[in-house]
């Protein structure tokens, strides 16, 4: 059989008469392709120029949504040896943080791959499956889903602005 790969911009379009998860994953999905497509095609030094005040970069957003990934999926979910949930506001802000070393092709493969690890750890449980998270008490998986849309169709936001900042392009496609 051949499996037929579909652009997840038409994520939600395919799911509109789907499931409850199908909807939340697509749109999920669907924000997390408009993150990469904002960097692709950059240059590194378009890619990590500051345009605003703050010291948010297009690859600093990326490297910023690897650690939300990691922090709401399998560090709630199905913690590995030393792994936690992530707080307090100073681990957010570093994570824009680059380091010496990383690359925008580095952090969009390690984007995609914590995106991959997240759908599989989700994959295994139910919408209703809570797990505690330190701040909240306890979270159901329905939440975390939500609030990655959330966070991420924010920081998509926050893409397209630098993107249209860096070289006029604008929109989700």
């Amino acid at each position: 059989m051949v499996e037929m790969h579909i652009d997840p911009t038409l994520g939600p379009v395919l799911a509109r008469t789907g499931d409850e998860r199908a909807v939340l994953e697509s749109f999920l999905d669907f924000h997390r392709a408009v993150v990469l497509r904002k960097l692709r095609g950059l240059s590194e030094a378009d890619a990590t120029h500051r345009l605003v005040p703050s010291a948010t970069t297009l690859a600093g957003l990326i490297k910023h949504l690897t650690l939300v990934e990691r922090n709401w999926f399998p560090a709630l979910l199905d913690p590995g040896p030393g792994e936690v949930h992530l707080t307090s506001p100073e681990d957010a802000a570093a994570s824009f943080a680059l380091t010496d070393g990383e690359t925008v092709e580095g952090l969009a493969a390690a984007y995609e791959a914590q995106c991959v690890r997240s759908r599989e750890v989700a994959a295994r449980f139910d919408l209703d499956h809570v797990a505690p998270q330190p701040q909240l008490g306890e979270v159901s998986l329905r939440w975390i889903l939500v609030h990655m849309i959330e966070e991420t169709a924010r920081h998509a936001g926050h893409a397209d602005i630098l993107r249209e900042l860096t070289d006029g392009s604008t929109g989700a496609l």
